[in-house]
């Protein structure tokens, strides 16, 4: 069995290898110190089964299981943490167990015996952990079974297209699942909506602009097109710009 081990502390990680070890030598471990690093490894390597740090940097494990469930066959999640505060969310995310900091051995043996019978975590239900307060720091997209991870701070607008929200970020594109309404208010101090179809992100703002056909079109930093501006939303959009120091037209 293949086991990924994802925790910021290396000593964390060489205790869970030592006990790993001890229940079964035949394991074959591999580790992450984020939860970033942790979705490269698990679309690389496949690993039966996660034990999961819920509190680390760069991206925290409640975040990671989210983006896992993206994934056709998703990896049994179990949840290590030194904090009881999340053991309700966790559990609404579908985890094998929950492990509490110092790990005992048995502890450890009964989860893994747990999730041999379940064997994977249901991706909808996890998908479902984003109408709780799951602080996103990417968004994510299924491409061909592998997870595409966009930065959300990178992002410069939202926009809704038919089924699915196209994301621009980058001078790229990527298309989500996700709705521009559950968006907006996931990050309502990031991104303003400018069209009942498009959310932008005001940083990135470089020029409002009035077009030939008299309507306004908003311009963004590596975006090469003007974003229409609806008469519905124009007079927040100046709002904005002016708290922000920009040239009105």
């Amino acid at each position: 069995m293949k086991i990924l081990i994802v925790d910021d502390e290396r000593l964390a990680r060489e205790r869970l290898k030592d006990l790993l070890t001890a229940l079964d030598p035949g394991y074959q471990l591999l580790e992450a110190d984020n939860g970033l690093v942790a979705l490269t490894q698990v679309q690389q390597a496949e690993p039966d089964i996660v034990l999961l740090d819920i509190r680390m940097p760069v991206m925290d494990g409640l975040e990671t299981a989210y983006h896992l469930s993206l994934l056709e066959q998703p990896p049994a999640i179990i949840f290590t943490t030194a904090y009881q505060d999340h053991a309700i969310r966790a559990f609404e995310l579908q985890a094998v167990d929950y492990l509490m900091k110092p790990i005992r051995r048995e502890r450890l043996e009964s989860a893994l015996q747990r999730s041999r019978l379940i064997k994977r975590a249901t991706a909808a239900a996890l998908r479902a952990a984003t109408d709780g307060p799951i602080a996103r720091s990417h968004l994510s997209a299924s491409n061909y079974g592998k997870i595409e991870l966009v930065p959300v701070t990178e992002i410069r607008y939202l926009k809704a297209e038919q089924k699915y929200v196209n994301v621009g970020w980058s001078g790229k594109e990527t298309l989500i699942d996700d709705s521009l309404k559950s968006l907006e208010q996931e990050f309502p101090d990031r991104f303003l909506r400018i069209h009942r179809n498009a959310l932008i992100a005001p940083k990135f703002i470089q020029l409002l602009k009035k077009g030939q056909d008299g309507g306004f079109y908003l311009y963004l930093q590596d975006v090469a097109n003007g974003l229409p501006v609806s008469r519905r939303h124009l007079h927040a959009l100046r709002q904005r710009l002016a708290r922000i120091s920009h040239r009105l037209p």
